[in-house]
């Protein structure tokens, strides 16, 4: 096995970990809190605080991570997220959890987007030739949703906890939040094996991002934050919620129901990159996008819980598509010495602006009605398409151009 080949293996690996955590602390936490008696308000505070304590590891991530070392920002980003999981189950008010969600970066999006997947996708491409950088990030975001699937499905083991050995409920949920910050520690393990292959190459310090490069990224990376935007509203920690006091269903059916979701996501993912080879990146970005934000609204004022059921994973078999295109698209359009800041700058203006969003949906529930953060969201989202299909359709990348 090649040098590349290896460090691929392993960041593979990893990404399959993380995006376990990351699918079972997003459905657990949401009701862990409640059963606390958070509301939902300060749900939402705890959510945005760990998506802003993501924000600013990107920021850090994007001016230093080439000079701090990719295997030692990436060990270090694991073990933070174990610290945080542990002090979510031993603080407690507001304040105090979402500090520890803060510093340990607690994801409630349900799906990996943090400041680790901005150094994996930097790493990524240098394993594989331009013909072949779609296939690999397609399967890199297989991976995650096997993980994002395994997660949820992992969410009901409080309830198998509860059913066998009689555990107390908000005990169960607290054993689930350790077993995240478990999962944590493996993650660090797993990327101390990376290779020298894997860090940087040139003198950071100068490089330069060309005056083409910076008009491409000042514009896909706005068109980025109203994505995010909206998908702040609908992290699957809220949906969780939405769910479970909508519907009155348990985190096991809930657990299931995303288990079922990320598998979707996961077959969408080939899908993505077969699709792209015949009608390009930024097309396949685009068509698939609408319908899915289409499809979330018809959710929002399904009747019963089956039907919101079938519309959600016919929503999650699209909605993901998007996401190796866009990853495969943004290394492609800029220089080999200009990804990691391309990478940093467009995950940290998504993160931010997912930051901003859950603190007002957990509002909008509270004060206003269910459904309007999920309505909210989707129109958002449909502007986004609209906006980088007009922006972008002629700018291809290279394996498009020959």
């Amino acid at each position: 096995m090649t040098r590349s080949t290896s460090d691929r293996s392993i960041l593979y690996s990893a990404a399959l970990l993380r995006a376990l955590a990351t699918g079972m602390v997003a459905v657990v936490v949401g009701i862990y809190l409640a059963k606390r008696g958070f509301d939902p308000a300060a749900i939402g505070a705890v959510v945005t605080a760990g998506l802003a304590g993501g924000a600013l590891a990107a920021l850090l991530v994007t001016l230093y991570g080439d000079g701090f070392g990719r295997r030692h920002a990436l060990v270090t980003l694991a073990v933070l997220g174990a610290l945080g999981g542990v002090l979510v189950t031993l603080l407690d008010g507001t304040v105090a959890v979402a500090a520890a969600a803060f510093a340990g970066m607690l994801n409630g999006m349900g799906r990996d987007r943090g400041a680790s997947l901005i150094i994996d996708q930097v790493i990524l491409p240098a394993t594989a030739t331009d013909a072949e950088r779609t296939k690999i990030f397609a399967w890199y975001n297989v991976l995650q949703d096997v993980g994002h699937a395994t997660g949820g499905l992992f969410a009901v083991a409080p309830a198998i906890l509860r059913g066998l050995a009689g555990v107390d409920e908000i005990e169960s949920l607290r054993i689930a939040m350790l077993v995240y910050a478990g999962i944590q520690l493996a993650i660090a393990v797993v990327y101390l094996r990376l290779s020298p292959a894997s860090e940087a190459h040139v003198d950071t310090a100068r490089v330069v991002v060309s005056a083409a490069s910076r008009r491409i990224l000042w514009k896909i990376s706005s068109l980025f934050a109203l994505d995010s935007l909206a998908g702040g509203f609908l992290t699957a920690t809220l949906l969780s919620y939405f769910f479970f006091e909508r519907f009155g269903v348990s985190e096991a059916v809930v657990g299931l129901l995303f288990f079922g979701a990320r598998g979707a996501n996961a077959g969408s993912h080939i899908g993505a990159a077969w699709l792209a080879r015949r009608i390009g990146l930024v097309n396949t970005m685009v068509f698939t996008h609408i319908p899915s934000s289409l499809l979330l609204v018809t959710v929002a004022y399904a009747p019963s819980f089956p039907i919101a059921a079938i519309l959600f994973l016919l929503r999650e078999g699209l909605v993901e598509m998007d996401v190796p295109t866009r990853q495969s698209y943004v290394m492609a359009v800029v220089r080999p010495e200009e990804r990691i800041f391309a990478s940093g700058v467009t995950h940290l203006v998504r993160l931010g602006a997912w930051a901003v969003a859950p603190a007002f949906a957990g509002l909008l529930m509270k004060e206003g009605s269910m459904v309007l953060p999920l309505v909210l969201g989707a129109a958002l989202k449909i502007a986004y398409d609209i906006l980088l299909y007009v922006a972008f359709r002629h700018v291809t990348p290279p394996e498009e151009a020959r």
